[in-house]
């Protein structure tokens, strides 16, 4: 059952939005009272997400996206608002996140990282900020890392692709804020999800450095993520809000 009506009557699109950190975002986001469409490839996932969220009192729609390309996230904008209406919220979440060596990384590679995680996030921006700012009002939160703030091996291609979004973030705040769009990102560090299952004990290693000494769980981000879509963070543009257990700090 719904326990909150915070985001009622509100719309949000949140891309990942079958798995880990999305997923999490969506449920939480529902639970507030917004209707959620989540975006992802995997149709399965999306209908048992859906069915999750609606068994516990919420409104949630799927739609299948593989947001490889302009036209692939302009259609999910459209189809987002056809199902459920403007939206009034966005979250960037959906990732990918390869890790190597460069001198292994391949163009096609190159391409894939570079088009899923800031290309599809700037065409979603460029299709549903202007219609937010001329409704005055709407929030976007781009799904950043720890890894964008500094160097570690292997992790350059995925950094550096989280480092566009910490800028974009930043001017797009500039850009929409004037017209009460506010846009922020939270930057997660090592999350225990489906997706970092397969580091193993590399994720409790990297987590150890920061103060809390753990891997963060997919809804401590998702809390996160959240309170920057509502009025509580209604003084908040173009912040970059750490959820990394502290490795900010050391």
């Amino acid at each position: 059952m719904v326990m909150a009506t915070e985001l009622a009557g509100r719309t949000a699109l949140v891309t990942g939005g079958t798995s880990g950190i999305g997923r999490a975002t969506a449920a939480a986001l529902a639970a507030l009272g917004a209707t959620v469409v989540v975006s992802g490839r995997d149709a399965a996932r999306g209908e048992e997400t859906v069915r999750r969220i609606e068994q516990a009192g919420g409104v949630a729609h799927f739609v299948a996206a593989d947001l490889r390309d302009e036209a692939s996230a302009r259609a999910l904008a459209a189809r987002a608002t056809e199902l459920a209406g403007p939206v009034d919220i966005l979250v960037n979440s959906a990732g990918i996140f390869p890790f190597g060596p460069t001198e292994k990384t391949t163009q096609e590679q190159f391409d894939e990282v570079y088009a899923v995680n800031v290309r599809a996030p700037y065409f979603l921006v460029a299709e549903l900020a202007p219609a937010m700012a001329s409704r005055g009002h709407g929030a976007i939160v781009n799904v950043t890392t720890m890894v964008a703030e500094f160097g570690a091996a292997g992790m350059g291609l995925y950094g550096s692709t989280k480092a566009a979004m910490v800028l974009l973030t930043k001017s797009w705040a500039a850009e929409y804020g004037p017209s009460g769009v506010r846009v922020n990102a939270v930057s997660p560090g090592p999350t225990r999800t489906e997706g970092t299952a397969a580091m193993g004990a590399a994720l409790d290693q990297l987590a150890a450095a920061g103060p809390a000494g753990r891997p963060g769980t997919a809804e401590e981000i998702a809390a996160a993520i959240v309170f920057l879509t509502t009025g509580a963070a209604s003084f908040v543009h173009g912040a970059i809000l750490p959820a990394d257990g502290g490795r900010i700090a050391v």
